[in-house]
């Protein structure tokens, strides 16, 4: 028998995105294609993968312990097809880096348009992302590189160091919180701060919070921290900024830093993280190297 490497793409690709439809759209192709090849997939096996009877796919027992395997070949065939394509001219045809939002994209940019003015062929895919939500985007879409502020290390992942960022706490002038801080005269204690609405980033993966975050009942999630610096502006509420986002407004006192016991800055040093199992070709070496270089 021989075993169809598109049809367990297509069935790695069915599960990871949840449904037939989302499939095919990631995979280029329309749906009843990659219906068609899960089905026939199923047929040479002579075994049910997918149980269809539910809103989401899920995968039968069967399927869990095929795709497991199936995943495997898959990556063993990636590597080859990638070893193929760096051997024939060195260039990867697609580069997809995550980058954890709120680190300095400017950085980044700067890297992909050096990329570009040098003329890589490489189709360079940039993808923003938050929290844990970056390392998801990065196992999920199987990414060659990402930058994060924190990960989950393994044997299978190289990580630098990068800049340390630095971030403050801060908050409007005219907000409760900066009144109280400047008529104690002391750094405010954590149930003050507890009292008030506090600002924070959502998790783009939907599985935590910021662990920086102080545990009030009213919290506001905002999208990225270009809108959460405009609510901060606003003076809806108070929260962690990086400190190159809003030393222009502490400059001019539109913030002002809020003093707590606990301290009002924090550093943090940000990874580059490739994957050892598939080493990056000419375009990910060189941007490795730009990057690296900024830090």
């Amino acid at each position: 028998m021989k075993l169809d490497l598109e049809a367990l793409a297509a069935l790695d690709a069915v599960v990871r995105h949840g449904s037939f439809a989302r499939a095919a759209e990631a995979l280029h192709k329309v749906t009843s294609a990659v219906s068609y090849q899960v089905k026939k997939l199923e047929e040479q096996l002579n075994l049910t993968l997918v149980d269809r009877s539910a809103y989401r796919v899920r995968l039968t027992a069967e399927g869990e312990a095929v795709l497991a395997e199936g995943r495997r070949l898959l990556r063993q065939a990636y590597q080859v097809e990638a070893l193929a394509q760096q051997l024939a001219s060195g260039w990867e045809a697609r580069l997809l880096v995550v980058v954890d939002g709120i680190l300095p994209l400017a950085d980044t940019l700067r890297a992909l348009k050096q990329l570009a003015d040098e003329g890589v062929p490489t189709r360079v895919q940039l993808k923003i992302e938050f929290l844990r939500g970056v390392q998801h985007r990065f196992e999920k879409e199987q990414a060659d590189l990402m930058l994060v502020k924190e990960y989950h290390p393994s044997a299978q992942l190289h990580a630098q160091a990068q800049a340390e960022v630095e971030c403050v706490l801060c908050v409007a002038p005219e907000h409760a919180l900066a009144r109280l801080a400047a008529e104690a005269g002391r750094p405010l204690c954590l149930d003050e701060l507890q009292d008030h609405v506090e600002l924070s980033v959502q998790d783009s993966s939907d599985q935590g919070s910021d662990r920086q975050m102080f545990g009030g009942e009213r919290v506001f999630y905002l999208s990225g921290f270009v809108a959460k610096r405009q609510a901060l502006l606003m003076g809806m509420g108070f929260g962690w900024m990086p400190r190159y986002l809003v030393d222009d407004a502490l400059a001019a006192g539109q913030l002002v830093e809020l003093p707590y016991q606990g301290g009002s800055r924090f550093r943090f040093t940000p990874w580059l993280v490739q994957r050892l199992d598939r080493p990056p070709g000419r375009a990910g070496q060189r941007l490795i190297e730009l990057l690296s270089r900024a830090a």
